[in-house]
């Protein structure tokens, strides 16, 4: 989400600085007028430094390990980037206030639908942000940890924040996610044959496309109300099995699947659907972009970076 923020951004003639670490996505497939800095958020001193030097007036906070699967192997790292550099950045802006009282940045932290976790069930979705937070994963917790600390800094500190419940969100340049897995091993298929692994196809998911997703985060930046808790989803749930379909149709073939056990989780979300009246009625942001658009989109970027590597 963070290139493709990046890029609108300076569509919109903004001044952009943008910061990575252990980045996930290609890298040369930015628009190379985005400038990245390196910055850990769990370097306290750097982060401070940071919002010391640049004081920006909005801040994307979008820094995260964001695997569900990492976090079962790994909750120690995902706790740590999650919820301890969150602390480091409100710790930050706090530093900078006590020098200059003026310095009032609006703060979007990039928090999840997995905070839900087994409230997500059938007869309550949509669901609404009043629902309780019941996480099922170590990373659905950390993420619980970011919400709440963006209430306490804003209810304690009068830091203006506001939480962003992000549901499934790909695109072009997404990794580690269905939508971009599917598609990549379907390149894979068709090029070398082979199978299409997936993991539960049962499952129900209303995937946003990252178009649509960072519009939403501008939204919420001019627009949304300081201390409220926002869903960002798309507008209708498929089911697991459907998606792998639409690539089927797609490239106008049925390629062959196995089941890869290492996919399946401990435990999985029957459904993930959110309710977006709060978002619509505050911002007047609604998502444009249909499912088989955005995996249109995304077979086509993988079909690209295939051939670039030949």
């Amino acid at each position: 989400m963070g290139s493709h923020l990046a890029e609108e951004l300076l569509d919109k003639e903004q001044l952009v600085l943008a910061t990575f670490h252990q980045p996930t996505i290609n890298m040369q497939t930015v628009d190379p007028q985005v400038e990245f800095t390196p910055l850990d958020v769990c370097d306290r001193d750097a982060v401070f430094q940071m919002i010391q030097d640049t004081q920006p007036d909005e801040i994307y906070h979008l820094a995260a390990q964001s695997l569900p699967t990492v976090s079962w192997t790994d909750p120690w790292r995902t706790m740590r980037v999650n919820v301890e550099g969150t602390v480091n950045l409100f710790e930050a802006i706090r530093q900078v206030r006590s020098s200059d009282s003026r310095y009032d940045p609006m703060v979007i932290i990039a928090c999840s639908s997995a905070e839900y976790g087994a409230s997500l069930t059938p007869e309550r979705v949509p669901i609404n942000e009043d629902a309780p937070l019941l996480p099922l994963h170590p990373y659905g917790v950390s993420k619980v940890g970011q919400d709440l600390l963006g209430y306490q800094y804003f209810y304690n500190h009068g830091i203006r924040c506001i939480r962003a419940r992000i549901f499934n969100c790909t695109g072009p340049r997404k990794r580690d996610d269905v939508a971009s897995d599917f598609a990549r091993a379907v390149v894979k298929a068709m090029s070398e044959g082979g199978a299409v692994r997936h993991g539960n196809l049962e499952t129900k998911r209303a995937i946003i496309d990252v178009r649509d997703m960072i519009k939403a985060l501008i939204a919420l930046a001019r627009k949304g109300l300081a201390g409220e808790a926002y869903n960002i989803c798309a507008d209708k749930a498929y089911r697991i099995s459907e998606v792998l379909d639409i690539y089927f149709d797609i490239v106008g073939q049925k390629l062959p699947t196995y089941l890869d056990q290492s996919l399946l989780r401990p435990s999985d979300e029957t459904v993930i659907f959110g309710d977006t009246r709060k978002i619509l009625r505050d911002t007047g942001w609604s998502p444009a972009y249909e499912l088989r658009r955005t995996l249109e989109d995304i077979l086509t970027f993988e079909q690209e970076q295939q051939l670039s590597q030949c």
